[in-house]
């Protein structure tokens, strides 16, 4: 072998090591942006009609909440408890140390006054008030949730979601990417 093919092969071998470092590189990067600082989720359902609509794409911010608290409003994403793989896109309505009540006229109250919002989609049901038809007092690291689409969503009022701990919440959703048609921030 002549010295040109010797570095001809050498230069060939440096390029397929650095290609493969590069892509290594990428794929750690990304891990890691994916891992500890937001990523696409999918909405599945209508719980959060009219906010949020079947088949969105969002991003949902996972670093905000390592600097602060999660607020009222806010739209967040936890896991659900028994169905591993499985994740729930709830609002906020309920805080740390708060009591929240849900009356027959679909009122919801917070430290026995009403809760003035405008995300419910409907007036709540009598028969879907759920277990906060009587008073339940939020833990220190407690959430209370609830889907915009306030009768048809599974959500703190069942016994099966429940109240949402502090170290459940993924991150909050911070804009919808797709469709491109209804691209935006997302706001409480």
């Amino acid at each position: 072998m002549t010295l040109e093919e010797k570095n001809k092969t050498k230069n060939m071998v440096w390029e397929v090591v650095s290609t493969i470092l590069y892509l290594v590189f990428v794929v750690c990067i990304t891990f890691l942006f994916i891992k500890y600082v937001a990523q696409r989720t999918v909405v599945d359902g209508s719980s959060m009609v009219p906010t949020l609509q079947n088949n969105d794409n969002l991003i949902v911010d996972k670093i905000t909440y390592r600097f602060k608290d999660p607020q009222r409003f806010d739209i967040i994403v936890f896991p659900f408890a028994y169905t591993p793989n499985t994740y729930f896109i709830k609002r906020i309505i309920g805080l740390p140390g708060e009591t929240i009540q849900i009356d027959e006229d679909g009122n919801i109250y917070i430290n026995g006054e009403i809760l003035e919002e405008h995300y419910g989609r409907e007036v709540i049901a009598a028969n879907k008030i759920g277990r906060a038809k009587d008073p339940i007092t939020l833990g220190e690291n407690e959430y209370f949730v609830m889907g915009d689409n306030r009768n048809d969503s599974s959500d703190s009022r069942t016994a099966a979601v429940g109240n949402i701990s502090r170290d459940q919440i993924i991150g909050r959703a911070w804009v919808r990417v797709w469709p491109f048609s209804e691209f935006k921030v997302l706001k409480k």
